[in-house]
């Protein structure tokens, strides 16, 4: 049994889709992968996977009998972000839970049949749903490797990370529900990240030991195992401001519908009824918990951002989100 083809379907769509983005990770440990417009790309389905590939790294998610889609709105510094987490139920998540840097073998399940020969080693940073590993096939590389093993890539005195550094390797992020692949090179300490797939390895925050981030509202007991980022309104694939793309709301707003948790959609769609008939902040009672504060922040920033700057939505914002709209550098001016 696996997901359903409706699902394994909308998947497929966005991963021919340029602008949409996708992840495989944790709470402090990611690789991401995007792909630019006219990038040669394979993308191949099979009967349980969907994949695609570029020069730069690929994705693979694989077809689930228990996966569930989870879509979720967040406000950011400036507008928000939105997201499909592809979760798996708590107990159905775990991957190995690797402590120490540990050599697993030939990499038999790559993305490309050329990097099927290379040796894969967990960095065993201990996370619940990934493991995180690099692809070495360089021998003397290999050989150092295996001479470090048994140990924390972060214990004092350990120089595996150094030698990973230097030597560049594939990074393989593997979850239950499929693997990110990065093939560009990891940018030095004091560098940004490249464009396109890439990857954090951020020991604070794993220290945290979340499976993922406070703001991301997921219900107890489901796991996010990757990410689909749908295209964005207000903000390319790299995260550049443009105008806005009143499709890709209307694409998101379906999804968030059909996969948002339903309480989170019925409040937002409370909010804005509200805000449309004119009536002030105060007509609406609401649970005043974190998740609620941001839907109700999400929902008239998007208000905002795709129609008419009323009186009554004034009024909100200045109570809910605390802008000062007579500021010309406030994140609500960016949105006109």
């Amino acid at each position: 049994m696996t997901a359903s083809d409706d699902v394994m379907d909308l998947l497929a769509r966005q991963l021919d889709d340029v602008e949409a983005g996708w992840s495989v990770g944790t709470f402090g440990a990611i690789a991401e992968f995007t792909r630019d417009a006219g990038e040669p790309a394979d993308l191949r389905r099979d009967e349980v996977t969907i994949s695609v590939v570029t020069d730069r790294g690929g994705i693979r998610i694989l077809s689930r009998p228990e996966p569930r889609l989870i879509a979720s709105e967040s406000p950011t510094s400036e507008s928000w972000s939105h997201r499909v987490a592809l979760c798996l139920p708590e107990d159905a998540c775990a991957m190995h839970g690797r402590t120490t840097l540990t050599e697993i073998g030939a990499d038999d399940q790559a993305l490309r049949s050329r990097d099927r020969g290379g040796v894969l080693f967990d960095l065993g940073l201990g996370t619940l749903q990934i493991d995180a590993c690099i692809r070495v096939d360089d021998g003397d590389v290999i050989s150092a490797l295996r001479d470090r093993t048994g140990r924390s890539v972060f214990a004092p005195g350990n120089d595996a990370m150094r030698i990973i550094l230097a030597a560049n390797p594939h990074r393989v992020f593997i979850s239950r529900a499929g693997r990110a692949e990065v093939f560009q090179p990891i940018p030095p300490p004091v560098g940004r990240s490249p464009d396109g797939p890439h990857t954090h390895v951020l020991p604070k925050l794993l220290a945290h030991n979340r499976t993922h981030a406070a703001t991301e509202p997921l219900p107890e007991g489901w796991v996010p195992c990757a990410h689909l980022y749908p295209a964005h309104p207000l903000r390319d694939q790299l995260g550049r401001k443009r105008e806005l793309q009143p499709q890709h709301q209307a694409s998101f707003q379906a999804l968030l519908e059909r996969y948002g948790e339903p309480a989170t959609a019925a409040l937002k769609r409370e909010v804005v009824r509200a805000v449309m008939a004119g009536r002030g902040p105060n007509a609406l009672a609401f649970k005043n918990d974190r998740a609620s504060r941001a839907t109700v922040r999400v929902a008239l920033r998007q208000l905002a951002a795709t129609g008419p700057l009323s009186s009554t939505l004034v009024e909100w914002l200045a109570t809910y989100d605390r802008i000062d709209l007579s500021d010309p550098e406030n994140p609500m001016e960016a949105l006109h």
